[in-house]
C-alpha cells in the first residue's frame, strides 16, 4: 500500500441494510477506502422514501439523509426471495471481508444469513449485525428505532428532561450514529484478527446496548442511593448548580460546566457580577450544600444572567476562562466557523443542480486531507457491473433482469 492509500482500500463490504445505523457502519468504511456494495431489494432501502417525515426535500434527487449513510457505495438489487437472487448473494459473500445488516434475527434465520449458517461456509468472514434491544432476553424480538431502544429504555428521555417538566422532543438518528460508528468500531477489530488468523467473528451493536453505556456514570453512581442526584431532577437540586443552562437578556442560552465548584467559582461569579456572593454561605461548595442554599444560588444566577446579553456572557466567560458554551441551534450549526474549520461539513451538489451542506463522520486521519464524495448510488445501479465480477455471463444477468431475481432502477434525471 502506498503511503497515500486509503487505509481500507482493498477490503470489501457486503451490507444488507437499512435505515441509519448499518447504514452509517458502511458509510465509514466507504470512506476509508472499502469497495463497500450495499443490497437492496427493487424496492430500496426505505430511507430512500423517508425524506419528507425527517423534514427534508421530497424531490428523490436530492436525498440528504440517504445520502449522508450510502456515499461512496456501490448498489446492487437483488430478489433475495428468489432462489437466483439468493445464489447470486451467497456468491458474492464468497469473495467479501466484512458484512453488515440490521435485519432483524427472525428474518436472517429464515433466508440462512444468520452467523451460525454463515460461519462455516465463510470461516474468514467477519459478520456486523445492529440490533434494537440486543441478541437476548426478553425484548430481543421486538423492533427497535432510536427513539424506543436508545433514547426511552435506554434512560435518556427519565434522566435528562426537568423532574417537573415534559420530556424532551427526540432527535431522529442521534442513537443510530452513535451506533454505527461503534459498530466500526468493533468490525475493526475483527477484521485485524481475520487477517492474522484467517477466522472471522461475529460482532454485534445495539441501541439499547449503546444507550446503556452512554449513560454508564450515572448507572454507577444510583448504586448509591445515599449519594449524589437522583435523576430526573430540576436545575436548583444539582450538587452544582453552576453547571446548567441560563438564559440571558436577548432570550439565548449558556450552558456552564465546571466540575470542580471550588476551583472555579470565584472567577465564574465575578464575570457575571455577583463578586458579593463570594462568602461563606456559597463558598466553598461544602458551605454550599451544608447551609442548603443551592437553589438560592441558582435563582440569583438566574437573575445574573437576565441582565447579561449572550455576547456580553461570552466575553466575559472567556476573559475569565471558565468552562462555557453558547448553546447554538441547529442553524447556527450549519454555519459555524467552528465546525467549518474541522471539516465537520462539506458542499455537496445534487443531480438536481441544488447544493447542500453535508455532515462528515467525525473520524479523521491525518494521511487524508478529504474524503471521497461520490453520490449514493440508485437502486441497483451497479448490479450488471457486479454480478459480472462474481462470475455471471452478461447473458445471465439479462435474464435474471427480464425474471425480477435482479434489478436495475436508476432515477430519472430531468
Amino acid at each position: 500500500m502506498s503511503d497515500n492509500a486509503l487505509p481500507l482500500a482493498g477490503v470489501k463490504v457486503v451490507e444488507l441494510s437499512t435505515f441509519i445505523a448499518a447504514s452509517t457502519t458502511g458509510r465509514f468504511f466507504a470512506n476509508m477506502g472499502a469497495d463497500v456494495i450495499k443490497v437492496e431489494s427493487g424496492k430500496g432501502d426505505p430511507e430512500r422514501n423517508g425524506a419528507v417525515g425527517e423534514g427534508i426535500s421530497p424531490d428523490p434527487l436530492e436525498n440528504t439523509s440517504f445520502e449522508l449513510e450510502n456515499g461512496n457505495k456501490r448498489g446492487l438489487a437483488l430478489n433475495l426471495k428468489s432462489e437466483e437472487g439468493m445464489k447470486a448473494f451467497f456468491k458474492l459473500l464468497a469473495t467479501a471481508d466484512v458484512f453488515i445488516t440490521n435485519n432483524r434475527k427472525q428474518s436472517l434465520v429464515k433466508m440462512g444469513i444468520d452467523y451460525d449458517s454463515l460461519k462455516e461456509k465463510f470461516p474468514k468472514l467477519v459478520y456486523g449485525m445492529v440490533t434494537g434491544f440486543g441478541e437476548y432476553g426478553p425484548v430481543k424480538d421486538v423492533p427497535g428505532f432510536d427513539f424506543t431502544a436508545f433514547f426511552s429504555r435506554g434512560g435518556y428521555v427519565n434522566t435528562m428532561r426537568q423532574k417537573d417538566g415534559d420530556v424532551f422532543n427526540m432527535v431522529p438518528g442521534l442513537g443510530d450514529h452513535n451506533v454505527g460508528l461503534n459498530l466500526a468500531a468493533g468490525i475493526m477489530a475483527a477484521l485485524y484478527k481475520a487477517k492474522a488468523t484467517g477466522v472471522g467473528d461475529k460482532v454485534e451493536c445495539s441501541l439499547y446496548e449503546t444507550a446503556v453505556f452512554n449513560m454508564s456514570m450515572n448507572l454507577c453512581a444510583v448504586q448509591y442511593p445515599e449519594y449524589g442526584m437522583h435523576y430526573p431532577i430540576n436545575n436548583y437540586e444539582s450538587q452544582n448548580p453552576c453547571n446548567t443552562a441560563f438564559r440571558t437578556k436577548d432570550d439565548k442560552y449558556i450552558q456552564v460546566c465546571f466540575p470542580q465548584y471550588n476551583m472555579f467559582f470565584e472567577r465564574y461569579i465575578t464575570a457575571i457580577g455577583r463578586p458579593d456572593l463570594i462568602n461563606d454561605k456559597y463558598f466553598p461548595q461544602e458551605n454550599l450544600l451544608k447551609n442548603g442554599l443551592t437553589r438560592d444560588l441558582y435563582d440569583q444566577m438566574c437573575e445574573a444572567f437576565k441582565n447579561l446579553t449572550a455576547d456580553e456572557a461570552v466575553e466575559r466567560l472567556t476573559k475569565a476562562d471558565v468552562p462555557f458554551s453558547r448553546c447554538f441551534s441547529l442553524e447556527e450549526i450549519v454555519d459555524d466557523e467552528q465546525a467549518w474549520v474541522n471539516k465537520c461539513f462539506y458542499k455537496f451538489k445534487f443531480r438536481n443542480g441544488n447544493e447542500k451542506s453535508l455532515v462528515e463522520q467525525p473520524i479523521r486521519l491525518g494521511s487524508i486531507d478529504d474524503f471521497d464524495h461520490r453520490r449514493a448510488p440508485d437502486i441497483g445501479e451497479n448490479t450488471r457491473e457486479i454480478l459480472s465480477e462474481i462470475g455471471y455471463a452478461d447473458a445471465d444477468i439479462d435474464a435474471m433482469l427480464e425474471k425480477g431475481e435482479a434489478y436495475f432502477i436508476p432515477k430519472e434525471v430531468k
